[in-house]
């Protein structure tokens, strides 16, 4: 039960945080600088977010949750790497749509993740 309390607890501020992604680089591309100051370490912080989404789905799983968390979990470390690769390499034409697929990803994650009952000990 607290594994999976934590884990929609940071399955929660991992969608919150990528959500404001797609503000914080609009506000770039719109003229402010400071809309990248915020747009670059909060997608560093989201790899590691995800690291810790994926490790805590791991340990719930094997206590006998969702065996679709670990592997969704892990498809959005690999992407958010991935991200970040593409928008250090201005790789615009990858980074827009795979930050719009993470984002869905994980929102429809923690909403899934935070409708599961806790398996009985």
């Amino acid at each position: 039960m607290k594994v999976l309390n934590a884990l929609r607890v940071t399955a929660a501020v991992h969608a919150l945080a990528i959500c404001l992604q797609p503000v914080f680089a609009g506000v770039y591309l719109n003229g402010s600088p400071s809309g990248l100051r915020l747009h670059e370490p909060i997608g560093l912080a989201l790899v590691f977010l995800g690291l810790a989404q994926l490790l805590l789905a791991t340990v719930w799983w094997r206590a006998g949750g969702d065996r679709i968390a670990p592997a969704v979990s892990l498809l959005i470390v690999a992407g958010e790497v991935v991200q970040v690769a593409m928008g250090y390499g201005r790789q615009l034409a990858i980074h827009v749509p795979l930050g719009i697929a993470l984002v869905v990803v994980s929102v429809a994650f923690a909403l899934r993740v935070g409708r599961r009952q806790a398996v009985a000990a």
